[in-house]
């Protein structure tokens, strides 16, 4: 059965860092499109970073956050820098292929 297990969320004050993992099991990692997804209170879930063979990135991370992948640890990063009080939200991890997973998610706040 595939599963996505995400941590490192927590909170965090404006300016500082967090790196998120999400960790797979069950399918064939590599043939999968990772991405990261974040959802605000009252606001869709948007797009934040994806990363297959090339990487791509919301206009409102980039240079902020970095996506990158470890495919013998079936694991997929998300390094967040500068936190703004914006980046608040539960954050999902993604597999995109043959199927489509989805992790429980994580929250990140970032609040003085």
């Amino acid at each position: 059965q595939a599963q996505l297990v995400e941590s490192g969320g927590g909170l965090v004050q404006p300016g500082g860092s967090l790196r998120l993992s999400c960790t797979a099991s069950g399918f064939i990692f590599r043939d999968y499109v990772m991405k990261w997804y974040r959802q605000a209170p009252g606001k869709e879930r948007e797009l934040v970073a994806a990363i297959g063979t090339r990487t791509n990135y919301a206009d409102s991370v980039k240079g902020r956050f970095t996506i990158s992948r470890d495919d013998t640890k079936s694991t997929v990063y998300l390094q967040m820098n500068t936190l703004k009080s914006d980046d608040t939200a539960v954050y999902y991890c993604n597999a995109r292929g043959l199927y489509n997973y989805w992790g429980q998610g994580t929250q990140v706040t970032v609040s003085s």
